[in-house]
């Protein structure tokens, strides 16, 4: 059985960390198989940001460069290759910046400039 954090805290609000209820119902005899996280962890290094400008990737089809105003806390606009075939100009997108944590726990990196 599923048991959402949000439906165990509306009826007993243990006021403890996820890991830390597992480890609880567990030791109760409640198997606790998996874990499953929705989202990403930290939202630092995610920003909104708006699409000034796309053109073709130089060498790749299904590619595009795409300059990306990331706001106030930016000095000029970054340069981000994109997958998305739907990417245009004066979009406004979630941009997650080099050192990201994506929801599968990888971290992004940042690409080299060519």
């Amino acid at each position: 059985m599923r048991v959402p954090l949000a439906w165990l805290r509306e009826y007993c609000d243990p006021q403890l960390e996820v890991a830390t209820i597992a480890s609880r119902l567990t030791m109760t005899g409640t198997k606790v198989e998996a874990i499953h996280h929705h989202g990403v962890g930290a939202v630092e290094a995610f920003v909104v940001g708006r699409v000034l400008d796309v053109t073709p990737h130089p060498n790749a089809d299904r590619l595009k460069v795409c300059k990306v105003d990331l706001g106030p806390a930016s000095t000029a606009p970054a340069t981000i290759v994109c997958g998305a075939p739907n990417v245009a100009s004066g979009q406004t997108v979630a941009v997650a910046r080099p050192g990201a944590v994506m929801p599968d726990g990888s971290t992004l990196g940042q690409g080299c400039a060519a």
